[in-house]
């Protein structure tokens, strides 16, 4: 039998989580697997060696700003370099179709935080029209979720209110046009505007919508409008009520979430997490203010804060947000102190902390981004971040924000970051169980039946990389360092890294839940 590429004498960890590690070849023709086992004898255009290697399946990353920047750009690469093959849209519930362009424009203004600068047409009419500008032009695999965001904002505007009847048969008619055109989950951020403002009766209507679907329910919960342990509260009553799986975004396990764990194990709740495992998250300043300030379409919370008494109190409650001043600044719409922490930014401008954060916000219109680190001890991060990284619910997502000055670390190394920390240096978890928690759990969740495993007839979306010394190079300070150690990655069969280095090519496709 003829293959267009052998990839021989690797060590194969399948990404189910359950078979050992075995030597084998692996035979791709055209974008599948076809073959696994002694092809020393097939006839192949290119036969490739990777002894001593992992081979694996390519990564899915269920929680990533990265749709724009596949497109191209700097960091259109960079997360293929550390082995991701797929790639989910939407998250956050951010999305800017099928809407109207003033109402995409809006909303592509409150999310650039997350997505950098681009020149969008922002004018696609339906789902299809939007997926449609990604065919053949990426390196990696995009697969769509429903932008909860994107939904509410063309139903009924920023609104900050309860839903009417009429607006929520609305959202489940732009809902399930999404779903019919392949998306895989409902997905939320429940503390950016507008989806801060559904009540529960929404959520669980447009969960039961998406669960006919055989779809699942993803969200940023509501840890600023409820809390941690009651906005964990909401979601398991939002998969009980719709009966429908649920997913938490970028979440760890300290003691408050292990308690919570506990009552979804006793209970038997369909819920999982992921996380990225670093101490620090990345946002935008404007969710630090209270809440009822940020309420509605970015001119009108821009508006509200030149009020006075609006700056004083939002003054006052940034004070008891920024702490220290050890936030850095990642992104801003005039490019200003990129790099610097927030404490030195404000005391070249001679104000405190929590002053310059909000004049900050006012001057660049609300498009800022900074890495936010976590409150806790170094020592009780470490705790923590051991504890998440081998819970059982738990698999791994970057939420990378790429085409910024100065992203956070885990956009260029959160994968590798798992491989060469957590499975090799500090020996928490198996190689096997590692693998599956960045291909094949993921695939399974997310309804990706044909990723996420060696298997033959499935897709050739593969990684090669050395467990010796597969690691990240990003650092907070100098985060643009691409990871070593991953050698090879193919994509729909066609190799996207070859020998460490990028090949320019781009085989990535629109992936749609098949129904």
């Amino acid at each position: 039998m003829r293959f267009d590429t052998v990839i021989t004498g690797g060590s194969i960890v399948d990404g189910t989580g359950e078979r050992e590690p075995f030597v084998a070849d692996i035979g791709i023709q055209g974008d599948r697997i076809i073959a696994i086992g002694d092809l020393e004898k097939a006839e192949t255009a290119h036969r490739i060696s990777v002894v001593g290697q992992v081979v694996c399946p390519g990564f899915v990353d269920v929680h990533v700003h990265s749709e724009i920047s596949l497109l191209g750009g700097r960091d259109q690469f960079a997360a293929v370099s550390q082995g991701v093959t797929t790639h989910l849209a939407a998250p956050d519930g951010f999305g800017w179709a099928p809407l109207p362009p003033e109402q995409a424009r809006e909303l592509w203004h409150y999310t650039r935080f997350a997505y950098g600068d681009a020149e969008l047409s922002l004018d696609w009419q339906t789902p299809d029209a939007y997926l449609g500008i990604f065919d053949g032009c990426i390196p990696a695999n995009l697969y769509p979720q429903v932008p909860h965001c994107a939904v509410r904002v063309g139903a009924m505007g920023w609104d900050p209110r309860p839903a009417t009847t009429d607006e929520l048969k609305a959202m489940e008619r732009t809902t399930r046009a999404w779903l019919e055109a392949g998306a895989c989950c409902l997905c939320l951020g429940l503390d950016y505007q507008p989806s801060a403002n559904a009540d529960l009766n929404e959520l669980v209507y447009l969960s039961k919508v998406a669960a006919s679907y055989d779809a699942i329910y993803a969200a940023h919960i509501r840890y600023r409008l409820l809390g941690r342990k009651q906005a964990w509260a909401e979601t398991i009553e939002i998969a009980q009520r719709a009966e429908i799986p649920v997913h938490i975004s970028h979440e760890r396990v300290d003691d408050e979430a292990a308690e919570i764990l506990e009552r979804v194990e006793k209970e038997q709740i369909d819920l999982t997490f992921e996380s990225y495992l670093y101490p620090a998250g990345m946002t935008h300043l404007a969710m630090m203010l209270p809440m009822e300030y940020q309420i509605g379409a970015p001119d009108d919370m821009l508006a509200r804060l030149e009020d006075p008494e609006v700056r004083e109190k939002s003054i006052t409650y940034l004070r008891g947000e920024l702490r220290d001043g050890s936030q850095i600044v990642g992104y801003n719409r005039s490019g200003r102190f990129i790099g610097m922490t927030l404490a030195e930014a404000a005391e070249s401008e001679g104000k405190s902390n929590a002053e310059f954060a909000f004049d900050f916000i006012c001057e660049e219109a609300a498009i800022e981004t900074f890495v936010m680190p976590w409150a806790t001890p170094p020592e009780e991060n470490e705790r923590v971040l051991n504890q998440t990284a081998r819970h059982p619910r738990m698999m791994i997502a970057s939420d990378g924000v790429y085409n910024i000055p100065h992203p956070h670390p885990r956009s260029y190394g959160c994968f590798v970051q798992y491989l060469g920390k957590f499975v090799r240096e500090r020996q928490l978890v198996s190689l096997k169980e590692a693998i599956y928690k960045m291909s094949g759990f993921p695939a399974e969740r997310f309804r990706l039946h044909d990723r996420g495993r060696i298997r033959q007839g499935l897709a050739a979306d593969i990684v090669v990389f050395d467990p010796e010394t597969v690691a990240d190079k990003s650092t907070w300070f100098d985060p643009l360092q691409s990871p070593v150690g991953v050698n090879w990655v193919f994509v729909n069969g066609v190799a996207v890294v070859k020998d460490g280095n990028v090949t320019g090519q781009l085989p990535g496709k629109v992936l749609r839940q098949q129904r």
